[in-house]
């Protein structure tokens, strides 16, 4: 009886031993979710600075392509009305890149795209760090 008891009490030991282990186990790992977290946001928002002001070059998903708007000629045969209705294209063209450079569009896309993926990234880090602060508490 006395051996059952002390391999109670040694079973009981270890596994308060376990348990305490486990816990310092876990706030180690909410402290690197915390970490990684505020890591995710940091390097986000850095990287959104850095994009801004120009320091850094956006990530290019949409490209501007290098098409004129009325850069051909058509020839035909009866002249008039078709050299007419070319000329329109070409004034109408260049008329369209005095009013919007061809290169804006995709910037403003870009930035735009950049912006949702900055977002979705803030928003990741935020809930890891918060993951991470709820296992810090317990």
């Amino acid at each position: 009886m006395l051996l059952f008891g002390a391999s109670c009490l040694l079973a009981l030991f270890f596994f308060d031993i376990l348990k305490k282990s486990m816990e310092i186990a876990l706030k180690i790992f909410g402290w690197g979710l915390l970490v990684a977290g505020v890591i995710i946001i940091g390097w986000t928002l850095y990287s959104s600075y850095n994009i801004f002001i120009g320091k850094a070059a956006m990530p290019e998903i949409f490209s501007s392509s290098a098409e004129s708007y009325g850069g051909s000629t058509v020839a035909s045969g009866e002249g008039g009305e078709m050299d007419i209705q070319a000329e329109m294209e070409k004034m109408i063209g260049e008329q369209l890149k005095g009013l919007l450079p061809t290169d804006v569009l995709p910037k403003i896309l870009n930035l735009t795209v950049w912006s949702m993926l900055a977002f979705i990234l803030i928003f990741g880090g935020s809930q890891i760090s918060g993951l991470g602060i709820k296992i810090i508490k317990k």
